[in-house]
């Protein structure tokens, strides 16, 4: 799409926030409170959800969603999914992508490994011109069969292998985990008031064996293991899907600085009853599931805790925020859009899904609506760039990374919520 019709597009999402302030600070606040978890109404069983009615002239551009309904991270996709789904009809309402209706098609992969490739092939069979993979393994999976189908996979936690060498699958609003890490012991070495100084940081983590938690803790050991004037490995523990964490506990009682796992609640817990004082550090992946710090009541426990991550998080003013705060309060009740903030940064996935759907447009402007496929897509993914409020985002030949800079953002228990550390954007670390 181009650069105009763009920043129309961005004029209109900020038009909408304007109103939708207006509409709330006029409106009826006495609604009783509700604490349920919003979720997007689907059944177990695989199934299609048709978000519109389209017309015979337009095309029809089909989104397979593989992700989690009924797994263990089936509470944080449920949000997520929920935002690709208002995302879509609010292209389809607007005419975002004249010419074209969008549709999701979603899988139920119960954040197992094994029905990528089944739910892959599901999709396929039920038309999706593209492929997203909000789970971290569906990638690195995928990969050899995205390659030789030429299908278009845009991904939010993938690996490295996921990505490289490139290919059809593009992540379009986070990095390789293992960068994350390296990024996050670096930036804590130079800034962090608490780093020791006079002997290097003790470090370790524990997570659930998955691929996330491995790339984590495995960049931050390698970081650690190369610049041992700063730091000292203690340690990362790999666990099956537990929720008592008494033994990783134990071994990092010494530390200074733990990556606590996802979600943490009941690590967290743990480890301060055990009366160990280790500042916590993570990523935007502990920040979906920041409701269940909530409802412990452990912001205490979590007070000043460092989270890397993409940009940016409820409590800024941002056309992103901005538009997910519009669309969770018109295509939900005040109550649940409030619960799904207070949930943590799942619907803030409107970012990538955003970047994702204004390259489909970019896609559809080049060739047209009818002759839109996957080699279209990819033509328009491999060139795609865009600037939202001075920060960038873009692919090109050798990079399917979207953002080159994080944030540093901090838990404060006075306030419950997460706010930016300073103004500053870091680098991503490509090495350790």
């Amino acid at each position: 799409m181009g650069r105009a019709s763009r920043e129309i597009r961005i004029t209109v999402c900020v038009s909408l926030c304007l109103m939708l302030l207006l509409t709330i600070a006029c409106g009826d606040n006495n609604e009783s409170e509700n604490t349920s978890v919003p979720t997007v109404s689907v059944t177990i069983e695989p199934t299609s959800i048709p978000t519109f009615s389209p017309t015979v002239e337009d095309k029809v551009i089909t989104i397979g969603n593989l992700t989690d309904i009924t797994g263990v991270a089936s509470n944080a996709m449920s949000i997520v999914n929920m935002a690709l789904e208002d995302m879509i009809e609010y292209y389809n309402d607007e005419n975002l992508i004249p010419g074209v209706e969008l549709k999701v098609v979603l899988y139920d992969g119960q954040f197992d490994p094994a029905k990528d490739i089944p739910g892959y092939e599901w999709l396929k069979r039920r038309d999706a011109d593209l492929i997203f993979a909000p789970l971290p393994s569906t990638t690195e999976t995928l990969r050899p069969r995205i390659e030789d189908d030429g299908m278009v996979l845009f991904a939010l936690a993938p690996s490295k292998e996921g990505l490289l060498p490139p290919g059809h699958a593009f992540c379009p609003a986070n990095t390789f985990p293992r960068d994350i890490s390296y990024t996050l012991l670096k930036w804590i070495a130079e800034n962090d008031p608490r780093f020791p100084k006079d002997r290097p940081a003790v470090i370790g983590g524990a997570y659930w064996a998955e691929a996330y938690g491995e790339e984590i803790l495995g960049g931050s050991e390698k970081y650690a293991k190369e610049h041992p004037e700063l730091y000292e490995w203690d340690g990362g523990h790999l666990t099956g899907f537990t929720f008592t964490w008494g033994p990783e506990i134990a071994a990092l009682k010494d530390c200074d600085y733990v990556l606590p796992p996802v979600p943490m609640n009941n690590f967290v817990k743990e480890f301060r009853d055990a009366g160990h004082k280790a500042k916590l550090i993570g990523t935007d992946a502990h920040g979906a599931f920041l409701g269940l710090i909530d409802d412990a009541d452990l912001w205490t426990e979590v007070d000043e805790m460092l989270i890397i991550q993409s940009p940016w998080w409820w409590t800024e003013d941002s056309t992103l925020i901005n538009l997910a705060r519009t669309l969770l309060y018109e295509n939900h009740s005040e109550i649940d859009a409030e619960e799904t903030i207070r949930m943590g940064n799942g619907y803030i996935s409107v970012m990538p899904i955003y970047i994702m759907l204004e390259v489909i447009a970019d896609a559809v402007e080049a060739v047209g609506p009818e002759k839109f496929d996957s080699e279209a897509l990819y033509q328009a993914a491999k060139s795609f760039n865009m600037t939202i409020d001075g920060f960038e985002f873009g692919f090109n030949e050798s990079r399917r990374t979207a953002v080159d800079h994080l944030g540093m953002y901090q838990i404060r228990a006075a306030e419950e919520d997460v706010f930016r550390y300073n103004n500053e954007w870091v680098a991503i670390l490509e090495a350790p």
